[in-house]
């Protein structure tokens, strides 16, 4: 608002007020400021500023009052006839990639900070033993909860229910899928239905020299946690990882001092498998089902060691390079990914089953399986016509919670615990 005072005695005005008058119409968004004439004194002739656009200043102890998020949109489904967005943005790549190769030119090394060189961060050495002890804790409190809790998975795609019977929503994906009208064929679910397995290549110096196609029987696959685990420091006599005291010294992509190439050490023989405690692999046949009493307890320590397995690859990733492919699942720790032709989606003819690396998400390392939330193990199945009531969570979130646990803050509001769900005559009679 401006207030326009009335002429005073004394005071001379500019003859330009009086032919021009000013316009405060809106001559466009960006017009911050106008230039506004005041009356000439006699001893002082000046000109004042006035911006209507500028926001008022807020108190610098002032808190902005944090609203959580009532409901949020599903997940979406990434579709399989294109390649996965880039984490970072594509311009940021290409800058990067410029200025690391206008250095090469200028014979300069690239600076390399840890883990980048090849060396440990101290700082993250509890970090992964504690992600590494929590995983383990993972895979034994789901692998009793599947006991207690019924799981269900289609035979023909990668859905997964938590209940006691599967669901009527067809939206089956699998190759037979239109014979059946989008309905699932629905088995008995397994721990890798609820923890997706997620495999990488167990390199002993990931700076060495890259896997080859005609390699890779060469070299153990293990989850790609653990694997992430032993190059942020943990030691496993079974899988030992090289322990660099001089740094990696690179010259754009080239690398120029690597230390030379050191073979790896030979393993220890014993009777068990070193995998035995890390693997999803047979644990429900390990672990047997647990007592009544005992099942609360349990599904929160689970619930509990998913969030800090999450939160420790989480701050892993940060520092310890991971890639994934654009395409398929495949998932790779360390600086650049391997050379195994085993790609076969989207276009896989034209880059002769390669894999398209790009930089990896937490979601793609320790993937969250979405699955429909259901109230009522033994209520009724859901229908496709209810869909858009029902929420969604991970399959794990899912399973402890039936089994007795706390369902943290950061999943309610996409399992829609505050919608009530209609009945099918009621549904058509909402907006």
């Amino acid at each position: 608002m401006l207030l326009v005072s009335p002429p005073c005695r004394g005071v001379v005005y500019p003859h330009s007020i009086a032919s021009n008058p000013i316009d405060f119409s809106a001559r466009g968004s960006y017009a911050l400021a106008f230039q506004i004439p005041r009356p000439i004194l006699k001893k002082e002739c000046s000109m004042r500023f006035v911006c209507f656009n500028q926001k008022p200043k807020q108190h610098p102890n002032f808190k902005k009052r944090h609203v959580s998020t009532q409901n949020v949109d599903l997940p979406p489904v990434l579709p399989k006839n294109k390649k996965k967005p880039y984490p970072i943005p594509f311009k940021q790549i290409q800058e990067a990639a410029k200025k690391d190769k206008k250095l090469a030119q200028m014979g300069i090394e690239k600076h390399l900070d840890p883990p980048k060189n090849g060396l440990l961060v101290p700082t993250l050495v509890p970090v992964a033993y504690e992600v590494i002890d929590n995983w383990k804790l993972l895979i034994k409190g789901l692998a009793q909860l599947l006991h207690v809790v019924p799981v269900f998975a289609c035979s023909e795609c990668a859905a997964v229910h938590v209940a006691s019977a599967g669901h009527n929503i067809r939206d089956c994906s699998g190759p037979t899928s239109s014979q059946r009208r989008g309905s699932h064929l629905w088995v008995k679910g397994t721990i890798n239905d609820v923890l997706v397995p997620v495999e990488s290549y167990h390199m002993y110096d990931p700076f060495g020299r890259r896997i080859k196609h005609e390699s890779r029987f060469d070299f153990e696959r293990i989850p790609a946690v653990v694997e992430l685990c032993v190059q942020a420091g943990v030691e496993i006599p079974e899988y030992p990882s090289r322990r660099r005291t001089q740094p990696v010294r690179m010259m754009g992509k080239r690398v120029i001092d690597r230390g030379g190439y050191v073979k790896e050490p030979d393993k220890p023989c014993s009777s068990t498998s070193p995998l035995a405690d890390l693997d999803t692999l047979g644990a429900c046949e390990r672990y047997p089902p647990p007592t009544p009493e005992k099942v609360p307890k349990i599904a929160q320590e689970t619930m509990d060691a998913y969030e800090k397995v999450r939160w420790g690859v989480t701050k892993l990733m940060r520092e310890y390079t991971v890639k994934a492919c654009g395409y398929c699942s495949e998932v790779h720790v360390g600086p650049w990914g391997h050379s195994v032709k085993l790609c076969g989606e989207f276009k896989h003819q034209w880059r002769d089953g390669k894999h398209g690396w790009q930089d990896a998400l937490v979601e793609e390392v320790l993937p969250p399986n979405y699955v429909w939330h259901v109230r009522d193990l033994k209520g009724t199945p859901l229908t496709g016509n209810l869909k858009r009531f029902y929420g969604k969570a991970p399959a794990l979130v899912e399973v402890c919670m039936h089994s007795g646990a706390r369902v943290p803050q950061c999943y309610k509001a996409m399992m829609r615990l505050d919608i009530i769900v209609p009945d099918s005559q009621e549904a058509d009679m909402v907006a």
